[in-house]
């Protein structure tokens, strides 16, 4: 298994056999990336509400029972899958959402 990726990095660039490119200077006026990134801390830094369990779920107070219930069961099989994965960012997310569907489950369906 080691083999394989180590070969795979080193087909797709991953090896160390080329020099580093010197990358050129920003022009003065910027790009349109630097120009968006300026912009991206400010409003990162804005804190946003939390959500409730519903507003994470997409479950609105006025959807059936088979809707909420068709809704959760999409959402679990997506979020019961990334609970495995390796990235932390991905993991945490999943757990955040598993324990949302819960809570909406057993808000309108009963205890589990």
């Amino acid at each position: 298994m080691f083999k394989i990726l180590k070969s795979l990095s080193k087909s797709l660039g991953g090896g160390k056999s080329a020099a580093p490119k010197p990358q050129a200077a920003p022009k003065a006026g910027g790009t349109l990336l630097d120009k968006v990134n300026k912009g991206a801390p400010a409003a990162a830094t804005k804190a946003e509400p939390p959500k409730t369990a519903e507003e994470l779920c997409g479950i609105s107070s006025k959807m059936p029972k088979d809707e909420v219930r068709a809704q959760l069961k999409i959402l679990f099989r997506r979020y019961n899958r990334s609970a495995s994965s390796l990235d932390n960012k991905t993991r945490s997310e999943a757990d955040k959402m598993l324990d949302a569907i819960v809570e909406v489950r057993e808000k309108h369906f009963g205890e589990i």
